[in-house]
């Protein structure tokens, strides 16, 4: 269970996590080496596209001691879960709460983040062993969702995912989040396929700009 916490304030300590939805596993092994190398150090494979658990096993491989916190994302079902962290996920990221990959990652000392979009599924998951929980979808519950839910429960820890952009850091982190998730933001700047190059300028530009507001705030 100690790991479990050292893997929260890892994520929490950095701020955003980069986000991997590729289908080719060359581009997205790339891809996730480049974000690291751009000094994001929390990435997340989203389990929505073939080749994710492959992703996982060769970044675990090539990364893992080198200090890369690698995850899994959209995990539905507890058998994903599992998958997952025999790859070497070491958090579960989710698109919605689930019981059972709750039960699973309690069992394994696993963060399980799961999306929230109400007051209710927020404390649902807390109740459930989770210690952050995942707004989602972002674009459409927007900061002021983290803002008002902090009213009632001022110690609820949330992160940030969808309609997150560098340009809008600031709004979600005023608003109370404690970090993002970004993926095509940092794999394709400028809305081009991105290359080592870009993606590693777009992640350093990401973790200087949440330097910058944390330093405001």
């Amino acid at each position: 269970m100690i790991r479990k916490y050292e893997v929260l304030q890892k994520i929490e300590d950095a701020g955003v996590a980069g986000i991997i939805r590729v289908d080719d596993v060359e581009y997205g092994i790339m891809a996730a080496e480049a974000i690291f190398e751009g000094g994001i150090p929390v990435i997340e494979v989203s389990m929505t596209h073939r080749g994710a658990v492959e992703i996982m096993a060769q970044m675990t491989a090539r990364l893992g001691k080198k200090g890369l916190l690698l995850g899994a994302g959209t995990v539905a079902d507890p058998e994903t879960a599992r998958a997952c962290m025999l790859a070497g996920a070491e958090f579960i990221f989710a698109h919605c709460f689930s019981e059972d990959v709750a039960r699973i990652c309690n069992r394994y000392g696993v963060p399980y983040i799961p999306g929230v979009g109400s007051v209710t599924e927020v404390m649902r998951a807390f109740e459930w062993g989770s210690d952050v929980v995942k707004v989602f979808p972002g674009e459409v519950l927007g900061p002021q969702f983290i803002k008002a839910t902090r009213g009632p429960l001022p110690n609820a820890k949330m992160l940030a995912v969808g309609g997150v952009t560098p340009e809008n850091l600031g709004d979600w982190f005023k608003a109370g989040a404690v970090g993002v998730g970004l993926g095509s933001a940092l794999t394709k700047p400028g809305g081009k396929e991105g290359t080592p190059e870009t993606i590693r300028a777009a992640s350093k530009d990401v973790i200087a700009r949440i330097a910058a507001i944390r330093k405001q705030n």
